[in-house]
């Protein structure tokens, strides 16, 4: 006897489109409150910037920007032409070429002193999590009351920390600004940025040398190796991927750094790079045609910086 079949009822594979298709759908309601976030805040203001580079948007038209008149690339022109971005010697370097010095200088001692850093710290010592947890410290903590503590310290008057400490150990006889001298301004500002993100590397690279496989190293101690030729010859090479990778995204954010210069120098002194020189032709000059631009020439040379990473470490990535 056979069972009778209900020509009305959907077969198997009818009804697994169907839930398919309301997995489907819930799916694309779940993202679309995030999808229209990221819309409203990255998206579209960075489509919005490109736009505005290429017109005259000021305070004059402000309530009417969307029909301000195209100027073309006359405000990439004032940009390169402006005394506050190009090079014009030694004793004035010009924001593009401060940011380039600055993001690289930073981003190489901050790697570097993560390194150094996670070494240290990956061997076994009493007090190793409290350790770990201090290092942490300058990572954490509100950049606005690291800034005012490293002002204080730097203080030209002959109160500041700095300058008590030399004065009482008879180094200077009369009170130096260090965050008012050209050159030191900028030596300090670099010192700050690796110092305060130097836990972000050390925790990346620290986490790396805990899943190198211990064999490694007992195999180079078979072979005679001592504690350099086992750093150069083995940790090295199975942190070089992970170094990469922090360094170009330290290298990014740096190189996008406003608040950290600003609130220590204003950009001033020598210290003036293109997230400033953005923020200063935007809100202090009021020609927001002009920042938009410096903007999207900070984006390409950014741009220039991933192409040259893809181009070299994920090609020798994917060659192994």
């Amino acid at each position: 006897m056979t069972a009778s079949t209900d020509p009305h009822k959907p077969s198997f594979l009818q009804r697994l489109t169907t839930i398919q298709a309301r997995e489907a759908r819930l799916a694309w309601y779940l993202i679309l409150p995030t999808a229209l976030i990221v819309f409203g805040v990255v998206v579209f203001p960075a489509i919005f910037s490109v736009w505005i580079s290429f017109r005259d948007v000021g305070l004059h038209n402000l309530n009417d920007v969307f029909n301000a008149p195209s100027v073309g690339f006359e405000n990439y022109s004032k940009v390169f032409d402006d005394f506050a971005f190009k090079f014009q010697g030694m004793q004035s370097w010009g924001a593009a070429v401060t940011s380039i010095v600055y993001s690289f200088a930073a981003t190489t001692l901050t790697v570097f002193i993560g390194l150094i850093a996670a070494l240290l710290l990956n061997r076994p010592f009493r007090a190793r999590g409290v350790t770990r947890a201090v290092f942490l410290f300058p990572y954490v903590a509100p950049i606005v009351s690291i800034a005012f503590v490293w002002k204080w310290i730097l203080d030209p008057r002959p109160s500041g920390v700095l300058n008590d400490v030399l004065m009482s150990l008879g180094v200077i006889e009369l009170p130096i600004a260090p965050l008012a001298t050209r050159g030191l301004a900028l030596v300090i500002v670099i010192i700050f940025e690796s110092w305060r993100y130097f836990p972000f590397a050390m925790l990346m690279i620290l986490a790396r040398l805990q899943a190198i496989d211990r064999t490694m190293y007992e195999a180079a101690e078979v072979d005679g190796a001592n504690t350099w030729q086992k750093f150069r010859n083995v940790t090295l090479p199975e942190l070089r991927y992970v170094l990469g990778a922090i360094f170009l995204l330290r290298l990014m954010w740096t190189f996008n750094k406003f608040d950290d210069i600003f609130l220590l120098t204003g950009g001033g002194f020598g210290t003036k790079v293109l997230p400033v020189l953005t923020y200063e032709f935007s809100f202090k000059l009021f020609d927001f045609g002009r920042g938009a631009a410096t903007a999207m020439i900070l984006l390409l040379i950014l741009v220039v910086f991933m192409a040259v990473y893809i181009g070299v470490v994920m090609r020798n990535v994917e060659e192994e």
